[in-house]
């Protein structure tokens, strides 16, 4: 399929097969999720190219990989306070031209974190939850994100992207749910709701 700007790029011509496998394999958590599972889908077949290709906001509309770090035994998550954002965020990054969303989780983790991506067995390398946002501030854009759910022993991560964020913490699912939204990314207290109920099924 040829991308709105008349040019078919073979690579990413397979991403969008690939993407939308993905895509139909989240199971929606409510119906703000169903929705936006149908408006990324219509992005991804539409056309329209899918890699950011200059920050901030070209093209208006692009792919980003979150991935949500878990120590399984203590039940706490990794958030990361983003100096741009403002917010604390889950890692993660856009999906390079050439990359496909789980090889950006394997770049970010080490770049971000300085530890390999390892999968939550549970989940596997396929994300667990969609979210289309728009960001805020200058040069907003849309970001279709795909959340991957990483594990690892809170001891491991020793050393952060000091230029990217301010600082991280864990924090448990209860703790997470009690802070205002307006501190975190938008769609947190939902994933970690879904997430619970994951872990719980």
């Amino acid at each position: 399929m040829p991308s709105r700007n008349g040019l078919s790029d073979p690579q990413e011509e397979s991403l969008r097969g690939e993407l939308l496998t993905l895509v139909e394999g989240i199971e929606p958590w409510d119906d703000l999720e169903r929705t936006h599972l149908r408006t990324a889908t219509e992005w991804i077949t539409s056309g329209a190219r899918l890699h950011r290709l200059a920050p901030p906001d070209v093209p208006p509309v692009h792919l980003v990989s979150y991935f949500v770090v878990l120590d399984d035994e203590r039940g706490e998550l990794l958030l990361v306070d983003h100096r741009k954002a403002g917010l604390w965020l889950p890692p993660g990054g856009h999906v390079e031209p050439g990359e496909d969303p789980w090889s950006t989780v394997v770049r970010e983790c080490r770049e971000e974190l300085g530890i390999p991506a390892r999968a939550l067995p549970r989940t596997g390398r396929r994300p667990l939850f969609l979210t289309v946002t728009r960001t805020r501030g200058q040069g907003a854009h849309t970001d279709v994100s795909l959340w991957y759910v990483l594990r690892a022993e809170a001891g491991s991560v020793t050393a952060y992207d000091r230029e990217e964020f301010a600082a991280i913490r864990w924090a448990t699912p209860r703790q997470i749910l009690a802070e205002p939204l307006d501190t975190l990314d938008p769609h947190l207290h939902r994933f970690t709701r879904k997430l619970a109920h994951t872990r719980a099924g």
